[in-house]
């Protein structure tokens, strides 16, 4: 049994040259669709994370007056006569809840003695002082706090200025 019919290869047609440049712009193509959907997987991935650590923000800023209201009742009880006990308490429960703060990474701003910066400080009023160099924290009305890096609410705060001569 012999094979009269001999294996012809196919020859090049510009139909088949046109299809193989077809394929590997589809191809191209693919493999483009394929690396921006990987980019984009990583980039929602990252800013999910990003809005997870940053989630508690907003209920950090709304905890800041009472806070501020809080601070204010341990003053107002420690000029009262036999308060002791209850400035103690105050002061536990404010301690609690500035250390509960702090684990979700909401820390107050340190002020006084800093030199100002307009990033963390609210400048309300310049006072003359011979004790600290020009331009540093003298004093903080209210306190400041941030969350991680991003800061909640400045501190509004009195800057030192020179002397008058």
């Amino acid at each position: 049994m012999s094979d009269d019919t001999t294996k012809t290869e196919p020859t090049e047609t510009p139909e088949l040259d046109q299809a193989r440049k077809q394929r590997d712009e589809y191809l191209a193509q693919l493999q483009r669709e394929r690396a921006d959907f990987a980019n984009y997987q990583k980039r929602v991935k990252a800013q999910t994370e990003i809005d997870r650590s940053y989630a508690v923000s907003g209920l950090a800023a709304d905890m800041l007056p009472v806070i501020d209201n809080f601070e204010r009742a341990i003053e107002a009880a420690r000029t009262s006569e036999g308060a002791k006990s209850i400035v103690e308490g105050l002061e536990l429960v404010h301690k609690q809840l500035l250390e509960t703060l702090a684990k979700h990474g909401v820390e107050p701003i340190h002020a006084i003695g800093q030199p100002f910066d307009p990033n963390l400080h609210d400048a309300l009023m310049q006072q003359p002082h011979a004790q600290h160099p020009e331009n540093t924290v003298v004093m903080e009305m209210t306190k400041g706090y941030k969350h991680r890096d991003r800061v909640l609410r400045p501190s509004r705060v009195a800057v030192s200025t020179k002397p008058a001569e």
